[in-house]
């Protein structure tokens, strides 16, 4: 085990810092947020806690440097929230009381973008289903002394996986395909962390199946993009449309709209609405779907 700890400044909610970090390999507990990760050194466990004053990080694996050295942009400490101000009526005050609510950076690219293709025009409990599948098929226990933890999968393993591999998991041809072909480029995908977000964006639209919802999904975590707005999202654009304009169904037109005089900052304004809320209506909801759907 590498340990590292570190003073913080400012306010920090470590806990909805990290949620949109956790994906599908990660744990909460009583001694804290555990992440597994594959890095370029191997395997890795990272555990995050809060002391008086510092946060205590510790890893486990050979991937265990690399881990602590970014430690810090995880859980978002290079992110200054006062940077953004707002009068709104409702962003301002939200903004206030989330005072803590930082955008951390994973570094890693290859896994929410996998993550994000999985949960695509499909609901919760299916892209959680399918990732559960996925990892243990193509994944491994992670390292370090928390029982039950696995790796994301294995790239490698996926690049030289069928189709039909992904049948059994609920994952249809089209979405297993895509993950495919990514995992063939995960390499070329991971050097994308070190350029700027449009250059990503440009990169990663050039594969067939991932859209501007999965771009988005991705760089939000990769890079904490905090003007991400992940466009077609099923709840997002009334959830925005509710708290902005008081209205209770919107478009993706009118909630793009809506955020446009919160650039550079749209996706922390997500952020904030996001734990506001949306009301609670009665009507359609996404269906469950099958093979025959697709």
């Amino acid at each position: 085990m590498e340990t590292l700890s570190f003073p913080v400044e400012g306010p920090l909610d470590l806990r909805g810092t990290l949620k949109p970090m956790s994906l599908g390999w990660s744990r909460w507990n009583q001694e804290g947020w555990w992440q597994a990760m594959r890095t370029p050194d191997g395997p890795s466990t990272v555990r995050i806690r809060r002391g008086d004053d510092l946060l205590l990080v510790d890893a486990w694996g050979p991937g265990a440097s690399w881990s602590l050295d970014r430690a810090s942009g995880l859980v978002g400490l290079d992110d200054d929230p006062a940077a953004f101000s707002s009068d709104h009526p409702v962003v301002g005050p939200l903004h206030r009381a989330n005072r803590g609510l930082r955008f951390g950076r994973s570094q890693r690219v290859f896994e929410p973008l996998v993550y994000a293709v999985i949960g695509q025009k499909v609901t919760g409990m299916e892209a959680k289903a399918g990732i559960r599948g996925m990892t243990r098929r193509f994944g491994d226990p992670a390292p370090g002394p928390l029982s039950g933890l696995w790796l994301p999968p294995d790239p490698e393993r996926l690049a030289q996986s069928s189709y039909t591999d992904f049948h059994d998991l609920g994952i249809e041809r089209k979405r297993a395909d895509t993950v495919r072909r990514l995992a063939r480029e995960h390499r070329r995908l991971e050097r994308l962390v070190a350029v700027m977000v449009p250059d990503a964006v440009r990169y990663l639209a050039r594969f067939g199946g991932v859209g501007e919802w999965t771009v988005n999904e991705t760089l939000v975590v990769s890079h904490g993009h905090t003007d991400a707005v992940s466009v077609g999202d099923y709840h997002l654009k009334h959830i925005v449309a509710w708290n902005l304009a008081g209205e209770e169904r919107g478009t993706d037109e009118r909630m793009l709209a809506l955020l446009e005089p919160f650039r550079p900052h749209r996706a922390r304004v997500v952020r904030l609405l996001e734990r506001a809320g949306a009301p609670q209506r009665k009507g359609a909801r996404l269906a469950v779907r099958g093979f025959e759907d697709f």
